[in-house]
């Protein structure tokens, strides 16, 4: 019998809802125009709540570039975080946002989380993925 690291992405327990709030270092994959998978490191913050993780970037990144690449749909993502044996990953469909309040929103989470405010930077978005998907052992 295999076992399930199913995660209901709206309701997760409690464990695994902690070891997304601890700081950690996670990863983005977006998919390049050709398919293949663009893996970088990212901050990630995780709203169960809204069923959303958010990362803050530079609207010029080749990150942003390939989620806008997959149209108003949205790009199918995934990000990740390890430590030691407790992993955890959030899929969903991705978008670019650009309004001031969800940015700021983003940056107010990213203070939360990462225990620091990001700098200023008037090129800065927000890739917010609605999550449909996650799994991991917290």
């Amino acid at each position: 019998m295999a076992l399930s690291y199913s995660v209901d992405p709206g309701d997760p327990d409690a464990s695994y809802l902690g070891f997304w709030r601890e700081k950690h270092l996670c990863t983005l994959t977006t998919l390049r125009p050709d398919g293949t998978p663009h893996v970088v490191p990212v901050a990630v913050t995780y709203d169960p709540g809204a069923r959303l993780a958010r990362v803050v970037a530079n609207d010029s990144s080749a990150k942003v570039r390939h989620v806008l690449a997959a149209g108003d749909g949205g790009a199918l993502v995934a990000v990740c975080q390890v430590d030691g044996r407790r992993w955890a990953t959030l899929e969903g469909r991705a978008v670019v946002r650009t309004e001031r309040e969800r940015v700021a929103e983003a940056e107010r989470r990213y203070a939360e989380r990462y225990g620091r405010t990001p700098r200023p930077n008037p090129s800065r978005v927000v890739i917010e993925i609605a999550l449909t998907r996650a799994m991991g052992r917290g």
